[in-house]
């Protein structure tokens, strides 16, 4: 499986002591990042339950989607650089410990501004495990098994999609909306005793510094290539944000058939993620990144036609997320062909990318249900997919005339 969330495996500096990876540390690291996945997108699961118990529009609701967004895009590459001096160990027994302390908080919430301000610091914490694993992963494997290693370590956000959200929409459903919060953090616990007794102590990082990071935010056509990320996924994140909302007043869908849709959802995902390596490998990233953009803009308007046939929605929701997740691949091969040099800076941005478009789509789409209700937001998306469209564009063609 390809990388689906762009993580950048930062190399180990040389050890001394000849470590290698344990046994059993790619399945710790990938439970931890299952954690981390299934908290970060519960949400989206629950937004009418949240909504109801604070009195709120899920329009508003949605907006908690976009505080963990720009949160994680903000806070991440900072505190990756920040702390890379430290033991990989207590970064990541501490970062998850946080997540979880952050989930226990976002159960107890009693304000919709209480819950915005504890999943900031989910965010922090999920912002430091998620490329820590990653480069943990890669730095103890050997160079030949290291992307497979990565690939295993980061399936557990994958997986998380396909498991973890629809269990949470359907905990919260049947239990309320805390208890989903509660699970994510008891789920957290057994594995922090886990990563601080397999990972390895005294690990040291060679850490992306913050000059380095400054001439690549300043290299504009690089960055006008990570940007198409945020374009391509905010359009997908307008109508997925408010799935949920969508499938129960238009399909008067309630728990078991939202679960239902997001289990078929993470299913296109996973395979999305993989036929997108495959597309990218033979007809090229660009070619690969323009035609899943044509894609997203045939298939958002068509859920402005709901309520469909069971059927048909859910090959059309399978469809879509395999349009949305199969960019990842011919994305990374694409900035990290303009920028080898900086690959773990590049990478890094398009992680950052990733939450900004989630943010940026998110809160498009609160403003499209607020000025025409949810039937509009397919016709958003695809407001976005054609500003996405333009993008990819204009950034090939600033590309071939640099080369």
């Amino acid at each position: 499986m390809r990388n689906l969330y762009n993580i950048p495996s930062w190399p180990l500096l040389p050890d001394p002591t000849g470590v290698s990876a344990p046994p059993r540390l790619i399945p710790v690291l990938s439970a931890a990042n299952f954690v981390i996945g299934m908290g970060a997108f519960v949400l989206i699961g629950m937004l009418t339950p949240v909504g109801q118990d604070f009195g709120i529009d899920p329009g508003r609701t949605g907006w908690l989607m976009t505080t963990y967004a720009l949160s994680y895009a903000v806070l991440s590459p900072l505190l990756v650089s920040l702390t890379g001096s430290i033991g990989r160990r207590r970064v990541l027994a501490y970062a998850l410990t946080g997540f979880a302390v952050a989930n226990l908080m976002s159960a107890l919430a009693p304000t919709a501004l209480t819950l915005h301000l504890t999943r900031i610091l989910a965010a922090a914490g999920a912002g430091l495990l998620t490329p820590v694993s990653a480069s943990v992963a890669a730095g103890l494997s050997a160079p030949e098994r290291r992307g497979k290693a990565l690939a295993a370590v980061i399936f557990g956000l994958s997986l998380a999609q396909v498991l973890g959200v629809p269990a949470g929409s359907f905990i919260a459903y049947t239990f309320g909306w805390r208890a989903a919060f509660v699970v994510v953090a008891l789920l957290a616990l057994p594995i922090i005793p886990l990563v601080w007794r397999i990972v390895p102590g005294g690990l040291a990082f060679q850490t992306v510094t913050l000059p380095e990071l400054g001439r690549t935010l300043r290299d504009g056509r690089t960055m006008l290539a990570v940007g198409f990320t945020a374009t391509f996924l905010a359009a997908a994140y307008v109508l997925y944000t408010y799935l949920a909302p969508l499938l129960e007043q238009t399909m008067g869908y309630g728990r078991n058939g939202i679960t239902a849709i997001l289990l078929m959802f993470g299913a296109g995902a996973v395979i999305g993620n993989l036929l997108g390596g495959v597309f990218a490998d033979r007809i090229g990233p660009f070619r690969t990144l323009l035609a899943l953009t044509l894609g997203q803009i045939v298939t958002l308007p068509l859920f402005a036609l709901m309520p469909l046939p069971a059927v048909v929605l859910v090959g059309l929701v399978v469809v879509w997320s395999m349009l949305v997740w199969s960019m990842m691949a011919g994305q990374q091969m694409r900035i990290i062909a303009m920028r080898p040099s900086a690959a773990p800076i590049v990478l890094a941005l398009n992680a950052a990318a990733i939450y900004i478009g989630a943010a940026v789509g998110s809160a498009i789409g609160s403003a499209v249900i607020g000025a025409g209700g949810v039937r509009a937001l397919g016709f958003g998306g695809l407001a976005v997919a054609l500003v996405a469209l333009v993008h990819i564009l204009w950034s090939e063609r600033l590309n071939r005339q640099i080369r």
